[in-house]
């Protein structure tokens, strides 16, 4: 096994204890990988509940579970893929291994600092599954904890709010220590427009987490000290107005949306040169776009209020800006197409999930329009066709773009390559159990079959019936996903340092990386993404300087 497994530097030095040297290890690849080990084992929790809910709408009436328990496994599949899985996923695991290589970077700019995020993340986690310890129960108010019912609800929401507020803390330091690597640790020559477009990810999403977190944060404490102090702020019975909390909400969640797709986003630009053979279409306007977006996307949190009684021009107000934030992604959509025309495209297992989630991602944003626009809305809002909106953006998106993410630099993480074939009988399982499993919402919700309710109407039957075998599918699919990885790490070929003949500088240091990733800092005179008829134009010598 690589040496980064075996030797790190930690907060106290150096330990006996295997376990003590990873989790005291300041090494970002290693706390990278104890990111990657918790989320996904969550990640399958949450997938769990979820096949849970969908047995028990296979058939309209009470199959297996009673309306509460419906109610605590939707709030559990919701808080932990939200803020357990996603919000952290690709910034706290890929990010924190790849960006400092991309940088030309021994580490992040404070090692500790990210050591303490991880720490912070473990606490919130253990504090947010604690009531299912206890046999407290688990809160039931739906992962977006609306006043008043979650002021007044008896079910354990305390912990939870709690541990979404120390994982907010952790969400924010993640980000100024990306902020600051990244202004103050690329490689000599490398400037803005020469970082990878992953960084650029990276850095947006850095500053949505720095600037947008603290308002949820606010608005948990203010909940808490509600639901404790008995103080009157959303409560309407004491003076308070549920609709302000709403507000804070969605003025950071709104935003968080963008903080769990641009770093897919970037996942994209990654790999979409490296197996199409040629540079990206549009760098320029891909980058900005995504500083674009996280900017536009501050603005547009109305859209989740059309039919919770805000006026007419505000309506009308963020209707107009939610339609303003899909050029930007519009940008980026038409510069991966105009890179795939014409490309040597090669479709290796991480290209499949990346054009899945391109595939998926479009049907959720073009949805998202229908939502956007006033009078469907009113019809849709409550409605499985959001919920069918949401995953498509979100499932069908960002996790397709971490799975491809996972593809894509599992060589550079262990060294080793996985099974090409399972990788593609995978994706092939997941792609169509996706969509087997959400396109029936669709018509579901047009049809008016309403969200979050644990039992239907006997005509909406054929819909999640549909949706139940779909989700089968996908299980079976992720779970292969799992044996892919680990018959790789146990079994794969070496990789070598660039088994993708990738451009970035990640690939030109072993595979895995050595302890502080380069013996001396490149000198980056390049582009990230050079290609001259389908091969890699540039070529590092050993003091990483530009023979070619």
């Amino acid at each position: 096994m690589p040496s980064f497994y075996h030797e790190t530097h930690t907060i106290f030095g150096t330990h006996k204890s295997k376990i003590l040297q990873w989790i005291f290890s300041i090494d970002h690849k290693r706390i990278a990988i104890l990111y990657i080990g918790v989320l996904f084992t969550l990640f399958f929790c949450a997938v769990g509940a979820a096949l849970t809910m969908r047995a028990e709408l296979f058939f309209p009436g009470q199959q297996l579970i009673q309306a509460q328990t419906y109610n605590q496994l939707f709030t559990f599949h919701g808080v932990t893929m939200i803020f357990l899985f996603i919000v952290p996923g690709i910034a706290a695991a890929l990010g924190n291994f790849i960006l400092p290589l991309m940088l030309g970077a021994r580490d992040l700019s404070f090692p500790r600092l990210n050591l303490l995020s991880w720490w912070l993340y473990i606490l919130g986690v253990v504090i947010a599954l604690s009531s299912l310890v206890t046999g407290a129960g688990f809160a039931d108010t739906g992962w977006t904890f609306y006043a008043p019912y979650s002021i007044r609800t008896d079910s354990h929401v305390l912990s939870t709010l709690i541990a979404a507020f120390i994982l907010g803390l952790s969400s924010i330091l993640t980000g100024l220590n990306f902020v600051v690597t990244i202004h103050r640790l690329r490689a000599p020559g490398m400037d803005f427009f020469k970082m990878p477009l992953f960084v650029w990810g990276l850095y947006a999403t850095a500053w949505i987490q720095v600037l947008a977190t603290p308002v949820i944060g606010i608005t948990l404490i203010l909940v808490i000290l509600e639901r404790t102090l008995g103080i009157g702020v959303f409560d309407p019975s004491k003076g308070g107005d549920p609709i302000l909390f709403e507000h804070l909400f969605w003025i950071y969640s709104h935003p968080a949306v963008y903080l769990m797709i641009l770093p897919g986003f970037g996942i994209i630009s990654e790999v979409l040169p490296v197996f199409t053979r040629r540079t990206i279409f549009g760098y320029r306007s891909i980058a900005i776009s995504s500083a674009s977006i996280a900017g536009i996307g501050y603005l547009v949190w109305g859209h989740h209020m059309f039919t919770s009684g805000i006026s007419d021009i505000a309506r009308l107000i963020f209707s107009f800006l939610t339609f303003l934030v899909a050029i930007p992604t519009g940008v980026k959509i038409f510069d991966w197409l105009a890179t795939l025309y014409k490309g040597s495209i090669v479709l290796a297992t991480p290209m499949l999930w990346i054009l899945g989630s391109i595939i998926n991602f479009t049907v959720g944003g073009l949805t998202g329009l229908t939502l956007g626009a006033l009078g469907p809305d009113i019809h849709l809002h409550d409605t499985y066709f959001v919920v069918a909106h949401f995953h498509y953006t979100i499932l069908g998106g960002v996790v397709f773009m971490f799975i491809g993410g996972m593809h894509y630099w599992y060589p550079k993480i262990t060294g080793a390559m996985y099974d090409e074939v399972k990788g593609r009988v995978a994706f092939g399982l997941v792609f169509v159990g996706f969509n087997m499993l959400w396109f029936p919402m669709f018509i579901a919700g047009f049809l008016g079959n309403p969200r979050r309710y644990f039992d239907y109407l006997p005509t909406f039957t054929i819909y999640h019936q549909l949706s139940g075998i779909g989700a089968l599918l996908v299980a079976l699919g992720l779970l292969l996903v799992l044996y892919t990885f680990y018959k790789g790490l146990k079994e794969g070929k070496e990789a070598g340092p660039n088994p993708w003949r990738g451009t970035t500088l990640e690939w030109h240091i072993p595979s895995p990386p050595p302890l502080e990733n380069f013996s001396k800092i490149p000198y980056v005179d390049f582009d990230p993404y050079e290609y001259e008829d389908g091969e890699p134009l540039v070529q590092l010598d050993e003091n990483f300087r530009r023979i070619r």
